[in-house]
């Protein structure tokens, strides 16, 4: 009789559920709970078979989502009520590859506390070992080379586990239980410190404390971390940070920031209670926070900028060099300005040779560029300003009924893309501007690895307007290799103001302000000041602000005293060029010549297109009120006129101009 009360059920569980820690979590609940059966990984998630009695089973059901490990994300657990199969013992099975690959790829997760005490206990055997992970911690999207999530499909597969490391990634209850990247200093990844041609002048843990030594001397050091190279060189001093910008033709543009620990960010920055979650949350972001006046970070790290970029170490390598430096160090990105960050050994000699003094490197090889992500709060609330390290490519839950899986590539300008399967919408890690041959190469590389990854084959390629985006060429390629209802174009503002849509789960009518510089609009005038009505399939263009010309065209973007000149031309015709007008900065900075000349171009439309940006607006007016006339970065002018507005009126309600609708032709 007893068989009889005995249930099996079959349970589905979908999600980012490979790689967290699941399977030996559902081992050990399913025999505390004295459950039999067995659990195994598949391409679409994980699945469970247990027996037991209707109790125990309701219990199991009950504490899969109550009680899962930290970094599994779960989108839903199906299950089916079968006959007894009379198993004798809960057991972990092989993955099956058999069926559609659904499963959620886990972004790159920062070192978790238990790791970090191991690097730093000179009794573990992990003491001081830069590439120590386990289940809830350490590289996921970068190292893996297909679904499901094994050893064998990451770049970990070369290094032969040692008796120990098999031993703890064989039991069930050990927190390395089948962490794939699993690796100690027997049998794992080792460092090397070369000089600036590649010569090898240390390595393992001489090559640490020597590269901490480099930084501390002043020098710049290349060093391959998760998803890419970083230069490092002390925040603190003005001369190297000098001699980093130049090398890196990166005039102006702020330098992002590594701290030891919250404490030392709290000397140089205000931080809120949010502020300081964000920063010591497993994706491990750059958040920006208001400096104080006097820390300890050179002027020319930030130039003008009274935010710092500031993260906290996020790998074990970068914790272990960090205790050692003890100070603020610049970590940015290894490239130089618009090339895609270097990620192979060779490659980065090559770029960064002439930047680096000198690289510590080591022979874990990286899959994909990941580049770290940036977050900024504002009204309580986290704005991601770039999505990569920690956060790509979890998907956003979308109910898609019996769509086609459509892949979009993005814009010219940060791009990122992103494809449709089944519920979800993935999106890739940021991509960047694909403004150089490099750029365009891992645009596309990251295009093809998301589809290998996922074996995805587009129905459907969506690009933007634009006829000449890189990005839209390539779309219009692919799609012509499929078929030819596979093209879509979409208006650059509407999805601006339909992505938000989708982020708030908007429907109805809404009204969507885009304000992001120049998009191909669909009368095929560049657009950039859109008050849009929408629907997620088309919009009407209810307004837009008044255009003005731009005299010397796209050339003249970074001098922005020509939009100022511009928008004064609109205003006040050629009165620009009386005396009382003179003592306005912008004009004030234009030699008599080349301001008659500049004006007759407008006046005759000569390569003086009009603008709708708001973008140059903001431009214009930094460059009427004396901020800056010229520009060495995108949106230079907006953010000092943004910094410089906060400073006069800190707290005073925001005033605003009076302004009028004028009626023009519709446009759809």
């Amino acid at each position: 009789g007893r068989l009889s009360i005995m249930k099996r059920i079959s349970i589905h569980v979908k999600g980012a559920v490979q790689g967290v820690g699941f399977r030996p979590f559902v081992y050990n609940l399913a025999r505390g709970l004295g459950l039999k059966g067995w659990v195994a990984n598949n391409p679409s998630g994980v699945e469970i078979e247990v027996e037991g009695t209707k109790k125990q089973l309701e219990e199991f059901l009950e504490s899969i989502k109550k009680k899962k490990p930290p970094m599994a994300l779960i989108q839903s657990v199906k299950y089916d009520v079968l006959d007894s199969a009379g198993y004798t013992e809960f057991e972990i099975r092989e993955s099956s590859e058999s069926e559609e690959k659904s499963v959620l790829v886990l972004p790159d997760i920062g070192t978790c506390d238990e790791c970090l005490e191991e690097i730093s206990g000179p009794d573990e055997r992990r003491y001081r070992y830069p590439f120590t992970n386990c289940t809830n911690c350490g590289p996921r999207y970068t190292i893996i080379e297909k679904l499901p999530y094994d050893r064998t499909n990451t770049t970990m597969k070369t290094f032969e586990m040692c008796p120990e490391c098999s031993r703890e990634y064989g039991t069930p209850e050990d927190r390395r239980f089948h962490a794939q990247p699993i690796a100690c200093p027997v049998c794992g990844p080792q460092l090397i410190l070369t000089d600036d041609k590649g010569k090898p002048l240390s390595e393992k843990e001489t090559a640490l404390s020597d590269a901490v030594r480099t930084i501390r001397d002043g020098h710049i050091l290349g060093m391959k971390g998760l998803g890419g190279f970083l230069l490092l060189c002390d925040a603190r001093n003005k001369e190297t940070v000098k001699r980093l910008r130049t090398k890196k033709y990166r005039e102006e543009k702020p330098f992002a920031l590594m701290y030891p620990d919250i404490e030392t960010v709290k000397m140089d920055c205000e931080v809120d209670p949010l502020e300081e979650e964000i920063l010591k949350s497993p994706q491990r972001p750059i958040i920006l926070l208001k400096r104080k006046a006097k820390g300890a970070v050179a002027e020319n790290v930030a130039p003008s900028n009274p935010y710092l970029g500031v993260m906290l170490p996020y790998t074990p390598l970068h914790h272990l060099l960090m205790m050692e430096v003890g100070f603020p160090i610049v970590a940015t990105s290894g490239n130089r300005t618009d090339d895609p960050i270097a990620i192979d050994n060779d490659e980065a000699l090559r770029r960064l040779g002439g930047i680096a003094d000198y690289l510590i490197m080591h022979d874990r090889p990286i899959l994909r560029r990941v580049d770290d992500s940036i977050v900024r709060v504002l009204d309580e609330r986290t704005m991601m300003l770039r999505r990569a390290r920690g956060y790509a490519p979890l998907p956003i839950y979308w109910p898609n009924p019996g769509r086609a899986s459509i892949l979009a590539l993005g814009g010219h300008l940060k791009n990122t893309i992103g494809f449709s399967k089944g519920d979800n919408i993935f999106t890739s890690q940021h991509i960047g501007d694909l403004e150089t041959y490099e750029a365009i190469e891992s645009f596309k590389e990251a295009v093809n690895s998301l589809e290998n990854l996922y074996e995805f084959k587009p129905e459907v390629v969506v690009v933007d307007m634009h006829p000449a985006y890189v990005s839209t060429k390539l779309g219009e390629e692919m799609a012509r290799d499929l078929n030819d209802a596979s093209l879509h174009r979409v208006q650059h503002h509407h999805a601006h103001v339909a992505s938000c849509m989708c982020e708030n789960g908007l429907g109805g009518e809404v009204l969507g302000i885009a304000w992001d510089g120049v998009g191909y609009g669909s009368d095929g005038q560049a657009w950039g000041s859109e008050f849009l009505i929408p629907t997620y399939q088309d919009f009407k263009r209810f307004a837009h602000f008044m255009p003005f010309p731009l005299p010397g065209g796209e050339a003249t973007i970074r001098k922005v005293s020509h939009s100022a000149l511009g928008a004064l031309y609109q205003t006040f015709g050629d009165e620009i060029l009386t005396e009382r007008m003179q003592r306005i900065p912008s004009i004030e900075s234009f030699e008599e010549q080349e301001l008659q000349l500049l004006t007759n171009c407008m006046k005759s439309g000569f390569n003086s297109p009009q603008v709708y940006g708001v973008g140059r607006l903001f431009d214009a007016v930094s460059s009427i009120i004396g901020i800056r006339q010229k520009c060495s970065f995108e949106a230079q002018g907006a953010m000092e006129l943004e910094f410089e507005a906060t400073r006069a009126s800190p707290g005073l309600q925001p005033s605003y101009y009076d302004y009028e609708l004028k009626p023009g032709k519709p446009t759809a």
